[in-house]
Order: C-alpha cells, then sequence, then structure tokens
C-alpha cells in the first residue's frame, strides 16, 4: 500500500484498543495486533509507528511478532480468505487442479488479493481435514471432497 494513502488513516481505533487495555505493553502485543487487524482488515505501516510510539514497544519488536505469524498481514487484504491446502493428501486426491481452479477464477496468484479486494487467495501446507481431501476453505468455512468444477460456484456464494 502506498504510504501516503496509509497515513491518512484514522488512528482513532487503535486509540480505542490502547484504551480498552490500559496495561498494553511487550506481553500483549499478539492481542493488539489481533485487534488492530480485525479493525483495519490489516496491519498498517503508520498505525503500527503510531501504537510503537504510544506504547513504548520497539518498532522492530512489533515488526518481528507480526512477520513471524502467518495470522498478520501487512497489506490489505480481501474481504474473503479462500485457503486451499496442498498437503500430501489433498495433493494425491487433486489438490493441484483445485488451486488452479481458484487462480483461473479469481485471477490471482497465490497470496494475491482480487482487484476488487473481494478476495486474497492462499495456499496453506495443511488444513487438518484430509478426509475430506481436496478441500479449501472460505473464510472460516470448509468445502471438501473437491473438483474444479465445483469451486466456481462456492466461490460464488461469497460475491
Amino acid at each position: 500500500m502506498d504510504m501516503i494513502q496509509d497515513e491518512t488513516l484514522s488512528l482513532e481505533p487503535l486509540d480505542e484498543i490502547l484504551e480498552s487495555m490500559p496495561d498494553a505493553g511487550d506481553c500483549e502485543l499478539i492481542p493488539i495486533l489481533q485487534k488492530i487487524q480485525e479493525s483495519y482488515g490489516y496491519l498498517p505501516p503508520s498505525v503500527l509507528k503510531a501504537m510503537s510510539d504510544r506504547t513504548g514497544i520497539a518498532a522492530s519488536r512489533i515488526y518481528g511478532v507480526a512477520t513471524f505469524y502467518e495470522q498478520f498481514y501487512l497489506e490489505p487484504h480481501g474481504r474473503h480468505t479462500v485457503r486451499c491446502c496442498r498437503g500430501t493428501a489433498c495433493h494425491v486426491k487433486g489438490g493441484r487442479g483445485i488451486i488452479k481452479a481458484i487462480r483461473r477464477i479469481l485471477d490471482v496468484e497465490e497470496g494475491e488479493t482480487t482487484k476488487d479486494m473481494l478476495f486474497t487467495f492462499e495456499t496453506v501446507a495443511c488444513l487438518g481435514t484430509c478426509f475430506l481431501g481436496p478441500v479449501m476453505m472460505v473464510n472460516n468455512d470448509y468445502y471438501g471432497h473437491l473438483a474444479p468444477n465445483k469451486v466456481k460456484y462456492i466461490l460464488e456464494r461469497y460475491g
């Protein structure tokens, strides 16, 4: 995201988060980041800098945590997250075809967000539902025993 555009973000949600956690410090870093991401949809750089200034937590520590955990996004994310398993069980059951179908339908590569900001597509090592393979998730909804021709109909439900 363009830094100029990022700087126009309101810090009001950050202030509300920090006010709700008056003793916010290093041990509260993950919950604070989770609440920031919930409010903004991702972790905007200007908000993280303001958080560092207001809490005294070093910016390097904040970025270290934010980049270590896959749950955090440093760039704008789509309204819906599509995750497709690329684990062995799903791969053997046709998972590559599901990944190709998602790429084609959404017109994005892994790790990208659609231009309309509706979907972000990710692949993951395992979704822990091997018995459903091949499987994908949209937000927190699992879809298993997939075939490439089913993907479009599933994604249309979220459009």
